[in-house]
């Protein structure tokens, strides 16, 4: 299972919501388990919440994952660099054929997209 979770699922997390923990902690503790935080989404998350992205990116469970040049090629798609981030992060890799599901706890930002979400707020 591939999550990318976004800079509202990271923020989240960091409030303790009982869902992000629990993906955190499976991603730590079970094989097959993989939970991404893109670097754009983690800067949001730590301005929407001072000390978010230095907590996530300490976890050994979380993979930060750089802005590379095919990523910031695609940041003009969507609203804020943390969606469009997200979104590239989802997409299909040779890594990860299926792609991944977006963690959030904002769904509707992502309604219309192509992308599989999976709410937190549930």
């Amino acid at each position: 299972m591939h999550i990318v979770l976004d800079d509202t699922a990271m923020t989240a997390a960091g409030q303790g919501n009982v869902l992000a923990s629990r993906l955190i902690h499976r991603a730590h503790a079970e094989a097959g388990w993989f939970l991404y935080a893109p670097a754009c989404a983690l800067v949001e998350a730590d301005r929407a919440r001072t000390g978010t992205a230095e907590h996530l990116a300490a976890l050994p469970g979380i993979t930060v994952l750089d802005l590379d040049l095919s990523a910031a090629l695609a940041l003009a798609r969507q609203e804020t660099w943390a969606a469009a981030h997200s979104q590239f992060a989802a997409q299909p890799t040779p890594d990860r054929p299926d792609g991944a599901v977006i963690a959030t706890t904002a769904p509707d930002r992502w309604k219309g997209e192509t992308v599989r979400v999976l709410d937190l707020n549930t």
